[in-house]
């Protein structure tokens, strides 16, 4: 399984040859993008993976072929931007959480930060599990890697500024958190994804957060 898997990720595209044709710059051009995106998942959820093609694609959207070859060259580009974009739209919604969550104490960024990220997740639950489905398609490592360090730059200076505590190794605290929150979803998103799951990560994901950061900062503050 292990080999499979190495030799799998070996033969993924990578981010390099999966760059749209061009981007978006008039508001015209982003509806059709957004319909485009829409009827992807669409196609997805319906016949899975093996029966998208940039023509079902485009019918469904309501666009000519020719629109589509626009924008993604082949349905694999039109896949990647749909990665891309959830990466993205999490991004956004998890630095605006941390700036309000500025300043506070451990418990309220605890819960601020578990319930931001469990709603940026959940705010689309059929693209996010449409997009769990196939990003096993692609070399997602250099976009990981962003999407971490960026995660971890906002969750370190949101600890910084935590009114009742301090932590030995902020950084290291605040990767570890990251993982928390981004390890626990995606379990639940691919191996048990029902209502009860979800139910149980909104109760508990906070207080796990809570408990990691308390213990993380205990060696300071004793």
């Amino acid at each position: 399984m292990i080999l499979q898997l190495w030799y799998s990720h070996m033969s993924r595209p990578t981010p390099e040859l999966l760059k749209p044709r061009k981007t978006p710059r008039q508001t015209r051009s982003a509806v059709t993008i957004e319909a485009i995106h829409c009827a992807t998942i669409q196609v997805l959820l319906t016949g899975g993976i093996g029966r998208l093609t940039t023509t079902r694609v485009a019918e469904r959207a309501g666009v000519s072929v020719g629109t589509m070859y626009q924008y993604y060259p082949h349905k694999q580009a039109l896949l990647f931007a749909l990665v891309e974009r959830q990466f993205n739209l999490i991004e956004t919604a998890m630095g605006n959480a941390t700036t309000h969550l500025m300043g506070s104490d451990l418990r309220t960024i605890a819960h601020g930060v578990a319930t931001a990220w469990l709603d940026a997740k959940m705010a689309d639950m059929v693209a996010s599990r449409a997009i769990y489905g196939i990003s096993a398609e692609f070399d997602l490592s250099e976009l990981m890697s962003r999407a971490a360090q960026c995660m971890t730059e906002v969750l370190d200076a949101l600890l910084a500024s935590a009114c009742d505590a301090q932590f030995a190794d902020r950084q290291s605290a605040a990767f570890m958190l990251a993982a928390l929150l981004g390890g626990s979803v995606r379990v639940v998103m691919e191996a048990a994804p029902s209502e009860e799951n979800f139910a149980r990560l909104r109760r508990e994901l906070p207080e796990a957060c809570y408990a990691y950061l308390m213990a993380a900062s205990r060696s300071v503050v004793a």
